[in-house]
């Protein structure tokens, strides 16, 4: 489907220059002189570059939309990540640097949203927020300072986050997998 280069918003996938382009930032400019235009910061859905567009509202961009499909994560093996369709149960390997750090997050059995493009895997989503047990927990120092204070701990899956003091070693606590930050105690 073909848009207006002034309808390019952040979160829409084009195809650009041969390549696919998910727009990150949209700001229409309405300069003194001369027609208005949409300044774009794109990112490749490929290779993760960047650009910085100008799109004028007379010119055309071919608007790309991606299916999403439900997989469930199985095993990791190796270097690869296994991934099950849960309608076909076909199943699909990813390459850890493909997920990216949040792939420590990734449990047996979690539901994750793979964005496919003409069947081919260009990007994942896992859910925005896990529960993980705190495996280290430094010791809170008495009077630190008046003000809130975070300490670092360890979890379970190895990733090192800020918590609050009294949050101790062994506790369950809710994670923002996109932050890598430290929500609140688990119920």
């Amino acid at each position: 489907m073909k848009i207006s280069g002034s309808e390019i918003r952040p979160g829409s996938v084009i195809e650009h220059n041969g390549g696919l382009w998910a727009a990150v930032k949209s700001v229409t400019v309405k300069p003194g002189k001369g027609g208005a235009f949409n300044q774009v910061e794109l990112k490749n859905l490929i290779d993760g570059t960047k650009l910085n567009e100008r799109f004028r509202s007379s010119e055309t961009v071919e608007l790309v939309t991606l299916d999403l499909k439900d997989f469930q994560f199985l095993y990791e093996e190796g270097d690869a990540l296994v991934f099950m369709d849960v309608e076909s149960y076909e199943q699909l390997e990813l390459q850890k640097d493909f997920v990216g750090d949040r792939a420590t997050f990734l449990k047996d059995g979690m539901m994750v949203s793979v964005k496919l493009y003409d069947e081919k895997p260009i990007g994942i989503s896992l859910p925005d927020q896990v529960v993980l047990a705190i495996a280290e927990a430094d010791p809170v120092v008495k009077g630190q300072t008046a003000a809130s204070s975070y300490k670092p701990a360890i979890l379970e899956n190895g990733v090192r986050v800020m918590v609050p003091p009294f949050v101790e070693a062994g506790e369950r606590i809710l994670v923002d997998t996109n932050e890598i930050a430290y929500l609140r105690r688990a119920d």
